[in-house]
């Protein structure tokens, strides 16, 4: 591939997110040279909120320190907030989610414990053994995650594996399911079940 297509492909990715931006709460934003550049990283976060540094930084094809100067301005303008998550910085369209919706965007963006919660809101009486089963991965890792979605307010051990505000967490899958895999879109697809199931 050359030079021109590899070009013409990055500004294909760029107008692409920045049509999210566009129809998003990000519509405020100043046309500038680099305008294109932040309009696609609003509109990706509209559509990926709680995506980490590297992962923006890989979909839209930027470099890392473009990367970082856009970050850096949409924060400063109020329009995008972070917040540490372990080892990354994660990001969100400002204003658009509470506390424990961050939290929760944050461990939904990992593999295994967005499998945990999938599975817990199909059967929440699944057990270690049958998360582990599921997800194909041991029980360990099962109570690793576990630990970790108590010790952040997502779930209880108390009894078993019990959600905490399991509506909430199947709207967040639900919502941004395009943005996780295809087990989350299937899922998506089969969740009105769940909530009639529910009443």
């Amino acid at each position: 591939m050359g030079e021109r297509e590899v070009d013409e492909q990055k500004r294909s990715t760029l107008r692409r997110f920045a049509a999210l931006g566009a129809v998003g709460p990000f519509t405020h934003l100043a046309a500038d040279d680099d305008s294109d550049a932040r309009s696609a990283i609003a509109g990706y976060l509209a559509a990926t909120p709680g995506a980490h540094f590297s992962k923006l930084r890989d979909d839209l094809d930027l470099g890392t320190g473009e990367t970082q100067h856009h970050l850096r301005r949409l924060q400063d303008e109020g329009t995008v907030e972070s917040r540490r998550d372990g080892d990354y910085r994660r990001f969100f369209p400002a204003g658009e989610f509470d506390e424990f919706e961050r939290i929760a965007l944050g461990y939904l963006r990992r593999e295994t414990p967005r499998g945990m919660v999938r599975t817990l809101l199909i059967d929440p009486d699944a057990t270690a053994s049958d998360l582990a089963a599921e997800l194909g991965v041991s029980r360990p890792t099962v109570s690793k995650h576990a630990a970790d979605l108590e010790r952040a307010g997502l779930l209880s051990r108390a009894d078993g594996y019990a959600l905490d505000r399991p509506e909430l967490l199947l709207t967040l899958l639900v919502r941004y399911a395009d943005s996780f895999d295809a087990a989350t879109v299937q899922f998506a697809g089969e969740a009105d079940r769940l909530i009639r199931l529910d009443r």
